[in-house]
């Protein structure tokens, strides 16, 4: 990755490094290899290429909030949507809600050093996009004690003990740091 100032001098690069990767005997990817535009609140022109990933964060123009609360377009990484969909399949392959035979300590215990090694990635930078996977990770919690404990089969009792659960420890579950909601499907 190489950050230009103009498209020409990117031009100018990408033709510099061909040569030189050809005079070591190595070619650039024809299909990973391109020009993009950087384009935010500042830079608005209108080009092919606006956005790439690079080690499972996608680039792009994004809403960010100033720190005196205004709103502008930055161009930022967050979690590339290949990666939330690896993520959200090996969350389903833990397949927590099917696992009542284990307690709340040992559902920790397996899913915290993962998810809390997710979140300290890709949650660097943008961390609402991460936001879908962990509540995902909480419907699937939820999901596990409503199987787990029979009296917790309605909605509004799951909801409940499960608000008293994430007040009581907060810190219990890795993810309820940033998410202790669940989605309204379940």
């Amino acid at each position: 990755m190489v950050h230009c100032v103009s498209e020409a001098q990117a031009e100018h690069v990408l033709a510099a490094l061909r040569d030189r990767m050809r005079a070591v005997g190595l070619e650039l990817h024809p299909d990973k290899t391109r020009i993009v535009y950087c384009q935010d609140g500042k830079r608005r022109g209108s080009y092919e290429h606006t956005a790439f990933t690079f080690l499972g964060f996608t680039f792009r123009a994004r809403p960010v909030r100033m720190k005196t609360g205004k709103m502008f377009l930055g161009f930022n990484p967050a979690i590339s949507n290949d990666a939330l969909k690896r993520l959200g399949v090996e969350v389903r392959s833990w397949r927590l809600h099917h696992r009542t035979g284990s307690t709340e300590a040992e559902l920790a215990r397996m899913i915290n050093p993962i998810v809390r090694g997710w979140m300290t990635y890709y949650g660097a930078f943008y961390r609402s996009a991460l936001t879908p996977l962990l509540a995902r990770i909480n419907a699937y919690l939820m999901r596990w004690s409503c199987n787990r404990y029979r009296r917790l089969k309605g909605r509004k009792k799951a909801q409940q003990a499960w608000d008293q659960a994430v007040k009581l420890r907060p810190r219990f579950f890795a993810h309820w740091v940033w998410v202790n909601t669940v989605p309204a499907v379940w």
